[in-house]
């Protein structure tokens, strides 16, 4: 039974909560492994760090291209055709406006005028990539690129790529609720991954049984405040329109193979709403979703029919 020895733990990286589960014989060096490669990929994305591939290019926006790894190109040409695809709903330059809300300190919302002067830098037409020279600008002075919408994602598939050169047999991931799991569990069995209910705190509205899966959940209780009216602004932003998404979605969690296409799906499907979300879903075979309406009623796509259970017997939709 030694090539299921556990190590399990949590720890503060890439700015948020990181939590696993890893079984092997050589779990404590992939961890170990693992760790490294996730400080590496904050100091070469985080739009928060000075010397970072990302802050150099927002540094230089408006004026000369920046040189960048081959790596940082591949997850900046998939930002752009995601921003593409989904015309705008998701777009990989929202950091200005991601900045104009400060939603670790806001207690009001901008003002119409902020919010009409930023939306012009958040423009993804002016993300220029030449594949040739692997060379990134950004058009713009004052533009920023984010890649919150799909950084842990990609993280999260490098996380399962260093397990599986250590013989890793299973393991769980979960990077600030963007969760990869690797095989199944060393009984067998799948995984079990709760979805986080909306509206109470601490509390499922469903589980998922999944193996070597991404599950991605965007959620309107993730960040907000509540203004003096009291009503409650999430950080879910529409790029088109400035504000939160207010698509009649509060929580839309998406299950797939590569965990990059669930990171940005999940978000594109939430500012989109049901209908266009569906549309976009539709281009992405074999990947499965669970929305939460604002009524709290749960619509989950045929795939997910013998493996997705609510709790509490919340009804369920088929769509």
């Amino acid at each position: 039974m030694s090539q299921f020895i556990a190590k399990e733990g949590n720890y503060f990286g890439m700015n948020t909560e990181i939590s696993y589960k890893v079984f092997g014989r050589h779990a404590e060096l992939a961890i170990v492994a693992m760790q490294h490669e996730l400080l590496r990929l904050e100091n070469r994305l985080s739009r928060f760090l000075s010397e970072s591939e990302i802050s150099k290019i927002n540094q230089s926006a408006g004026t000369e291209p920046v040189k960048i790894s081959s790596e940082t190109y591949k997850i900046l040409s998939f930002a752009l055709l995601f921003s593409e695809v989904s015309k705008g709903l998701f777009d990989v330059t929202i950091a200005p406006l991601v900045d104009l809300w400060d939603y670790k300190n806001a207690k009001r919302i901008p003002t119409k005028s902020k919010i009409k002067n930023i939306l012009p830098y958040v423009d993804f037409h002016e993300l220029v990539l030449n594949p040739n020279d692997n060379i990134a600008g950004l058009g713009k002075l004052g533009q920023s690129i984010d890649l919150g919408g799909i950084g842990k994602g990609y993280a999260s598939e490098r996380c399962i790529q260093i397990l599986k050169q250590f013989d890793v047999s299973a393991a769980y991931i979960n990077i600030g609720g963007n969760v990869v799991t690797h095989g199944n569990k060393p009984d067998g069995s799948l995984w079990s991954i709760g979805i986080r209910h909306p509206r109470q705190d601490s509390s499922l509205i469903g589980i998922v049984k999944v193996t070597s899966k991404a599950v991605v959940t965007s959620g309107d209780y993730e960040r907000y405040f509540f203004d003096w009216k009291g009503k409650r602004w999430h950080h879910i932003l529409n790029p088109i329109t400035g504000y939160p998404a207010e698509s009649g979605l509060i929580s839309v969690t998406v299950i797939a193979d590569r965990a990059m296409d669930a990171d940005a799906l999940s978000t594109a499907i939430f500012v989109a709403g049901m209908h266009k979300g569906m549309e976009f879903l539709a281009l992405f075979p074999g990947v499965e979703v669970i929305l939460v309406d604002i009524n709290l009623k749960i619509f989950i796509t045929q795939g997910l029919k013998d493996c997705f259970q609510a709790v509490n017997g919340a009804k369920v939709c088929i769509i």
